[in-house]
């Protein structure tokens, strides 16, 4: 029989690639796959996937026999419908048998993606004494007769909370509690892959903000923060104000701040590239939720003056019908010039827009009438306000939420090293400040030199982001004492 590389390069139609290269990498299926021990058959079946419009990713040996092989296929294809003809086609082949094909990020996440372990081990009575009772009343005695002892005597010092009621979940919508399970166990993943942090996904049961402020307030003992995670607006603002002010840990609406430091480190590289100053910028928000709301904050005290803001209604103004408290706020720090007519009449020489709506919402001729060196932040995902694509040499710099993109704008690069550094500095809140800093310390990671059009945003998987992130907040923190009192955290 002959080898997989030889079958694979005599076939044009097989194209192998990079599981990170593949344009269609978000949905993929690994196909088992028993072939007969003949000379050809291996070709048949690449050939096949070809043919049907699927790119070959890696391809493994399960089992080899005499008279057969099983083959693990990674195939890249467009949809579910597109998967399902490439393995029947596959599956009638002669000599062919699919025996398994499944969605590989289902298999990721079956049985859950996370899963608790123990720092020390139990493997003698004595061991147990001291983990457990009765060695364990001594500590719990310690702890109540010296309540900050928690912070250095339990996990409490380097866990989160993740907490959402499933009410605005990625771009699904309010899909429930439930549902949103799946996205905060990844979330867990990110905090501890990226900031070294143990988190617990917490999806409660109901929409109602006084009941999940008072259930956040009341496990919040078992936690050293707290991070909220896809809360609808407005909610998500009265729900995040009242747990800062009843809790003595940092609590953090990731939706709204998260995006608006990431969207802060954008613009300050940028900035640099096109050479304008932040006071200079005319600057188009379409989308005025959470995100926007926070984002808008962060741009004015960098020193952005004219920002327009549009919804669903239209442009943002005071005194305009269907505003809630927060676009209220929105409304009488933005739009100086109370500007109230179409999104497509704002467009004209403006320098940033900044997108946080959805997919489809800027065409062409909106960017053509931007400002000469424009710069297009369409955050949308999975599809952006704009592809890229269609604007390329009318925008400068071009940013999407996405991985096959350059300049991603992606959280990750903010709230593992946020948290990290207000663990580390024992801090009580995460501030305005702390954010600020946190945003330049992201910007800074790329050297001055290395800075181009398409290289505004280091990646989530370079060290330093964390690395410089945790040591400004924690800095920060430590500046304007914004932490426990010294001593707190040492006993025994």
């Amino acid at each position: 029989m002959t080898t997989d590389a030889s079958e694979l390069a005599s076939i044009p139609q097989a194209r192998i690639i990079d599981e990170y290269e593949s344009p269609v990498s978000g949905y993929q299926i690994l196909m088992r796959v028993r072939v007969d021990n003949v000379p050809g058959i291996l070709g048949s079946v690449a050939t096949t996937i070809g043919e049907s419009g699927g790119d070959i990713g890696p391809i493994d040996i399960h089992e080899a026999r005499r008279d057969h092989i099983v083959r693990d296929f990674r195939v890249y294809c467009r949809d579910a419908e597109h998967a399902r003809d490439v393995v029947e086609r596959v599956d009638a082949l002669p000599g062919v048998d699919v025996l398994r094909a499944s969605d590989r990020t289902f298999q990721l996440h079956r049985g859950g993606k996370i899963a608790m372990a123990n720092k020390v081990n139990i493997r003698t009575n004595a061991e147990l004494s001291h983990v457990y009772t009765p060695g364990v009343a001594r500590v719990s005695m310690k702890v109540h007769e010296q309540p900050d002892a928690v912070w250095s005597l339990t996990s409490r010092a380097n866990t989160v909370a993740v907490i959402s009621d499933g009410t605005a979940v990625l771009g699904l919508g309010d899909i429930g509690p439930e549902a949103a399970m799946p996205v905060m166990e990844g979330k867990c993943m990110l905090l501890k892959s990226f900031g070294n942090i143990d988190a617990w996904p917490i999806c409660l049961a109901t929409k109602d903000p006084k009941r999940i402020i008072e259930t956040v307030e009341a496990v919040a003992p078992g936690f050293g923060g707290i991070l909220l995670e896809d809360i609808s607006a407005p909610r998500c603002f009265e729900i995040e104000e009242a747990l800062q002010e009843r809790l003595d840990i940092p609590v953090f609406h990731d939706d709204q701040h998260g995006t608006a430091v990431v969207v802060l480190a954008a613009v300050i590289n940028s900035l640099k590239i096109v050479e304008k100053a932040p006071e200079d910028l005319k600057v188009v928000i379409l989308g005025v939720g959470a995100a926007g709301v926070a984002c808008a904050r962060m741009l004015l005290n960098y020193g952005v003056k004219n920002i327009i803001g549009f919804d669903r209604t239209g442009a943002v103004y005071p005194g305009r019908d269907n505003l809630n408290f927060a676009k209220v706020w929105f409304a009488e720090n933005t739009n100086p010039e109370r500007f109230s007519g179409s999104l497509q009449d704002a467009m004209r020489d403006t320098d940033l827009f900044l997108g946080l709506s959805g997919p489809r919402m800027l065409t062409v001729e909106d960017v053509d009438a931007m400002a000469p060196d424009s710069i297009v932040l369409a955050l949308s995902n999975p599809e952006p306000e704009i592809m890229p694509e269609l604007i390329q040499g009318k925008a400068r710099i071009i940013a999407t939420g996405r991985s096959d993109y350059p300049n991603q704008v992606n959280n990750v690069l903010a709230f593992p090293g946020l948290f990290r550094g207000a663990l580390d500095a024992t801090a009580v809140q995460i501030t305005e400040e702390m954010k600020v800093v946190a945003a330049h310390a992201i910007a800074e990671v790329i050297p001055d030199e290395q800075l181009n059009e398409d290289y505004i945003l280091p990646s989530v998987f370079n060290d330093q982001v964390l690395t410089n992130v945790a040591a400004a907040v924690a800095d920060e923190a430590r500046r304007t004492g914004n932490v426990r009192q010294a001593g707190s955290r040492v006993f025994v």
